[in-house]
């Protein structure tokens, strides 16, 4: 009897240990508001279902893992002072952001505290190219993959047409603009035409000067190379105006957010890109990428967006190196995810070591009509792919990076 007693102490006594073990807290830096909250709320619920799949499989290092998330309202200064928040709160790691401004910033500030920051829906070249640094992932693919994709398909679909730009002034416009203009030969502006909108603060005047100068020109394709709430302004005008009648209208980065808002009547046939839908892991053989779809079906009611994937991901990658190295220090943890290949949410993807940039397919995608989207049970099937690079294609070679980079050939 003595003897069972003294087994029933231990035991409780270790499951107690592991029921009050300190949590891994991790940080998301994310739009709670703002401009970009629509996709925020994507960001946070991806982060949470890992964390929940996480921690009913055990946790990490006998430890259970917890998510602290704090609003950056797309704002760089704000994500930047996030960071040091979330270093007080000893976190062990920071993920998210909305814009390329708030990855470099929050990025950099993350690298000065020696913890990691993986970057999500950062799109500018710069992110891991120029302002590139060891303690900065991105998993979001870059501006020169959009274009690439994109270029490839608009060159062999819809040859020598005439191009006008309509782009937000920062970091992410400024980029795909050049990219874009370099995969599609439309670098002559007398002929292709642009307007760049104020990267803060655009006004309906601002739209509206910029869609009447598109209509008076002779272009067959615009690019809205727009995000957020600009992006949904535009197109509404456009339509009004239009010209989607009159033009292909092609949005750089496409999301499930934006098509959701403006209803599939509106956005029916605008072409994009996309780094994952919610079909790729049945496309690609994806057993786990199939019961993401389903878990975040089961818990929202609806299928995952390309943010909540990104989330999902980084969590779960994190996650796994932790496991491998045995550790939850920046420097084993960059060691064991420079160059790791794998296959979670689609086919397989690597993060690359040299730039940290995660190589994967990308996809060019084109709204479906209101007619096919009702037809799913979800009456939220919206893009269908229409053409695939693969990330090695997509992705800047080892010698444009270093090109980018000038004197500075390595992460630092």
């Amino acid at each position: 009897m003595a003897r069972v007693m003294l087994f029933c102490c231990l035991l409780l006594n270790c499951l107690g240990t592991r029921l009050l073990a300190e949590p891994i807290r991790i940080g998301l830096n994310y739009p709670h508001s703002g401009n970009y909250q629509a996709e925020g709320l994507e960001l946070h619920r991806g982060a949470l279902l890992a964390v929940a799949q996480i921690n009913a499989a055990g946790g990490l290092l006998g430890q259970p893992v917890q998510l602290l998330a704090r609003d950056s309202a797309s704002k760089a200064e704000t994500a930047r002072a996030n960071v040091d928040a979330f270093a007080a709160q000893r976190v062990q790691m920071v993920f998210g952001g909305a814009t390329s401004e708030e990855a470099i910033a929050a990025g950099q500030r993350a690298h000065d505290l020696g913890l990691l920051y993986f970057a999500t829906l950062s799109y500018a070249d710069e992110v891991t190219g120029s302002a590139g640094h060891r303690y900065l992932f991105r998993e979001s693919s870059s501006a020169r993959m959009s274009a690439r994709v994109l270029g490839e398909y608009l060159g062999w679909n819809m040859p020598r047409q005439r191009y006008h730009y309509i782009l937000s002034d920062d970091t992410w416009g400024r980029s795909i603009e050049t990219e874009l203009r370099a995969s599609t030969a439309s670098q002559d502006r007398a002929r292709h035409g642009r307007s760049a909108l104020p990267a803060t603060a655009a006004m309906r005047r601002d739209y509206l000067a910029a869609l009447n100068k598109a209509a008076a020109s002779d272009a067959d394709i615009l690019i809205l190379a727009l995000l957020g709430d600009d992006l949904q302004r535009s197109l509404r005008l456009a339509h009004n105006l239009k010209l989607d009648r009159r033009m292909q209208i092609i949005v750089p980065h496409l999301s499930k957010s934006i098509v959701q808002q403006l209803g599939p009547k509106l956005m029916a046939g605008v072409i994009g890109t996309e780094a994952w839908t919610w079909r790729v892991p049945e496309q690609e053989h994806s057993a786990s990428g199939q019961a993401f779809v389903q878990a975040y079906i089961s818990h929202y009611q609806e299928y995952p967006a390309s943010s909540a994937a990104s989330a999902y991901g980084i969590v779960m990658q994190w996650a796994d190196a932790v496991r491998r190295c045995g550790s939850l220090a920046s420097e084993p943890l960059i060691a064991a995810l420079e160059d790791h290949r794998y296959s979670l949410l689609k086919g397989p993807q690597q993060w690359r070591a040299f730039d940290h940039q995660n190589v994967q397919n990308i996809y060019a995608v084109r709204v479906r009509s209101r007619e096919q989207v009702m037809q799913d049970p979800l009456k939220q099937d919206y893009f269908e792919i229409i053409h695939q690079m693969a990330g090695d294609s997509a992705a800047p070679s080892l010698d444009d990076w270093q090109q980018e980079r000038g004197d500075q050939l390595s992460l630092q």
